[in-house]
């Protein structure tokens, strides 16, 4: 049976990884401050509506409505349009009413979730709802609940998160391992000049390139050029 993927249709990269994530997956970007996450995110939510007419939820601990929405004009998303059409739908969370969430099994969030019958679903980011839990073990098991609410729902999910704080004790055997596919974002600086640089480390059943490619922000988003190779 042909696997079904969910196409990003960002420029130039769903013909790295067979057309696009797999359907119903959970993948994760990484990156530091400025390196392009939330744009990727909010993109692959975007042309989800453009596309495929599909409905998409954005869930933030960070980003105010206003700013985000503002941002964005200026890619062509009118995020605002697309709300009022009931396809975006934006979410506020503090960490802590996702920890709740966590505890009642879904609640409000699975609950629109059904009631819209979204098909993608972001959450940016999730570094600060990592940071809740002290040690490893709990932060594991709070990562593998949020998995299997997010696979209950049947979206396919993008989650960034922030590499300055992002360090190996925290992520390394929770969302690094548990993840469908992780995607890490550049700026390397060489000779005073920095690019912008992406690189898929993993993409789960999906043969992909094993080299870090440049990837530039346009007024139309990101795009990617998978045959310059970026070298820091």
């Amino acid at each position: 049976m042909k696997e079904t993927r969910v196409p990003t249709h960002i420029a130039g990269f769903d013909s790295l990884i067979k057309g696009g994530f797999k359907q119903k997956s959970i993948n994760l970007i990484i990156g530091g401050a400025g390196t392009g996450k939330t744009i990727f995110a909010v993109q692959f939510l975007v042309n989800g509506i453009i596309n495929n007419g599909e409905t998409a939820v954005y869930i933030t601990f960070e980003e105010r409505k206003e700013k985000l929405y503002s941002d964005v004009l200026g890619f062509g998303w009118d995020l605002a349009k697309y709300e009022k059409q009931g396809k975006f739908i934006f979410l506020q969370y503090n960490p802590e009413q996702v920890k709740k969430v966590l505890i009642e099994g879904g609640g409000t969030i699975e609950n629109i979730i059904s009631r819209s019958k979204a098909k993608r679903l972001v959450i940016d980011s999730i570094t600060s709802f990592s940071l809740l839990y002290k040690d490893e073990l709990t932060r594991k098991e709070a990562a593998l609940s949020l998995f299997e609410l997010i696979n209950s729902w049947g979206c396919t999910a993008v989650l960034t998160a922030q590499q300055m704080t992002v360090s190996e004790e925290i992520f390394s055997t929770t969302l690094e391992f548990e993840v469908d596919s992780l995607i890490r974002l550049y700026t390397p600086k060489k000779k005073g000049i920095r690019k912008r640089a992406f690189e898929i480390l993993k993409m789960r059943g999906t043969s992909h390139p094993l080299k870090t490619m440049e990837m530039s922000i346009t007024d139309k988003g990101i795009r990617c050029d998978p045959n310059k190779i970026v070298d820091f």
